[in-house]
């Protein structure tokens, strides 16, 4: 089984796009190259049998690879937080996951939740930790290849959504703005308030209401 395979010279086209302001087209390769190394992350703690990506992560210490560890940091620190609202994602929502129009309903319809009130990198965390507790609940019932589904999902739902954004912040890089290191080794760290805004529609994001599938 195949899956979260990303070549070295993708990753390294990735990263050098952050030397300058990126195209609309890069950065939702970004997100989706994010988005692989969240999945990977929550399907190793986890503990799902899966098939290791090759070992072609952005170099250490390279702006993906920050981009990457912060946006991981933050979910953990959301997942703490309001650790069952990201677990168990398709029995909250009462889908199968043996559809892929349903699972990409489902997904695009628990973004635009998140974002109805506007966009902020709290919600973008939120959205990275949907998308990894979905891909989770797909392993465990034996639809792996429902990940590249998700994958490419939230790379539309950020083309359509958050691009322009992102553009306006510069790219991916602003979201370390959003984490103070107390030391190097970024064992201690805390949330600006771009993350405190979650409480007012976490309750909400699992009250879409989809049809019964």
């Amino acid at each position: 089984m195949e899956v979260l395979r990303r070549s070295s010279v993708f990753a390294a086209e990735v990263m050098e796009v952050f030397d300058r302001s990126p195209t609309d087209k890069e950065l939702v390769s970004q997100a989706k190259a994010l988005c692989r190394d969240y999945i990977n992350s929550r399907l190793i703690r986890a503990g799902v049998s899966w098939s290791k990506p090759e070992h072609n992560s952005p170099v250490p210490g390279g702006k993906l690879a920050e981009v990457s560890t912060i946006l991981l940091r933050l979910g953990d620190e959301l997942e703490y937080i309001r650790p069952n609202v990201y677990r168990n994602i398709a029995r909250q929502l009462n889908i199968s996951l043996h559809s892929e129009t349903v699972v990409t309903d489902a997904f695009l319809a628990v973004a635009a939740q998140i974002f109805t009130a506007g966009i902020t990198w709290g919600k973008v965390v939120s959205l990275y930790a949907v998308a990894a507790g979905l891909a989770v609940d797909c392993v465990r019932h034996a639809q792996p290849a429902m990940v590249h589904t998700i994958v490419d999902c939230l790379g539309e739902f950020v083309r359509k959504t958050l691009v322009t954004w992102l553009k306006r912040r510069g790219g991916w890089a602003d979201i370390t703005k959003c984490v103070v290191n107390t030391d190097p080794n970024l064992r201690s760290h805390w949330l600006v308030a771009a993350v405190c805004s979650f409480g007012h529609f976490l309750k909400a994001i699992f009250f879409v209401l989809l049809p019964e599938r």
